[in-house]
């Protein structure tokens, strides 16, 4: 079997969803993982999926029949490895929006070995102040041999530093 990362994106509408898994269900394939969201009015999202090896052609020729629809790049040589091993935790970042704060997040999170597996963000408005709040939830693995209380005190430094809360969950 042949394993696939497509990364999809087109205006929002409903069947979109629908029209992808019936083109990878119509070779065969096997729709394994997903992450899918709508902003502002896009559609978005990356999928792993596997197809027999004698379909991955004709997926291929079928998924840019989506055009239109969906714009769908298929990315192939995914692979079965295990994930990253090591430590793991999550954090969140809540504080007033400004340019800069996810820079400055994976800038920290890089020099401290530390990868992202998930990153989730958004703006909001501020409750009582009007302005507007950014908040974001990060899930991250410490590479083997990294030092996660340093890592960790870098990131509690940098959130004074830029005036956000953060917090290890």
């Amino acid at each position: 079997m042949a394993k696939l990362v497509l990364t999809v994106v087109g205006a929002d509408r409903a069947g979109l969803v629908q029209a992808l898994a019936d083109t990878v269900a119509a070779h065969g394939g096997n729709w394994e993982r997903s992450e899918l969201a709508e902003l502002a009015g896009a559609f978005a999202g990356i999928v792993l999926v596997s197809v027999p090896d004698d379909r991955l052609e004709a997926l291929h020729d079928d998924l840019h029949h989506l055009d239109g629809l969906l714009t769908v790049t298929p990315h192939e040589g995914a692979s079965d490895a295990e994930p990253a091993t090591g430590d793991a935790f999550v954090f969140t970042v809540l504080g007033n929006d400004h340019p800069g704060i996810v820079r400055d997040i994976t800038t920290a999170l890089s020099r401290g070995s530390l990868s992202i597996g998930s990153f989730t963000s958004r703006t909001l408005d501020a409750p009582m102040s009007g302005g507007t709040l950014f908040e974001a939830t990060v899930s991250v693995r410490v590479a083997d041999g990294a030092d996660l209380a340093a890592a960790t005190a870098e990131l509690e430094r940098l959130a004074g530093e830029i005036q956000v809360d953060l917090t290890v969950v």
